[in-house]
């Protein structure tokens, strides 16, 4: 059997005529791969480029997002025709120390939460902010 797992391919077993792994095997930079057992030579694996069907991802709620983009606009000043998303990154909106300390306590505020130190200085963008309320609420 074998499982991709990002760019690389952990073997361990292999039936047909190949006999068991004496363990597993990684294999990375997925371009082409060769088999051989006792002197057996296999025809070449090729890989091909595959567009990414599912990703896994932890973000949060669209409505956290909103909500956070809303603090954030009311924090900074900024006008309504100024587009405020997920990936909006508080330095490009204008945003310096003291605002930043500003939007996490606003933050504090509306979602009854309370942020660590260390925790908002991660924070630079509306997604990182929305998807760390997520997981202080989920801890609540």
């Amino acid at each position: 059997m074998a499982f991709v797992a990002g760019s690389s391919v952990a073997m361990t077993s292999v039936s047909c005529s190949l006999k068991q792994n004496q363990g597993p095997a990684r294999i990375s930079s997925l371009n082409s791969v060769s088999l051989s057992s006792n002197g057996k030579c296999f025809p070449s694996l090729r890989s091909r480029s595959v567009p990414h069907r599912f990703q896994i991802s932890c973000v949060a709620k669209p409505e956290t997002v909103d909500k956070v983009c809303e603090i954030v606009r009311k924090q900074l000043a900024i006008p309504p025709e100024t587009a405020i998303t997920g990936d909006s990154k508080f330095a490009a909106l204008g945003a310096d120390s003291l605002d930043t300390v500003e939007i996490v306590m606003g933050l504090e505020e509306a979602f009854e939460i309370s942020v660590e130190e260390e925790s908002a200085q991660s924070i630079a963008t509306v997604q990182d902010a929305a998807d760390m309320i997520e997981k202080l609420i989920e801890v609540k």
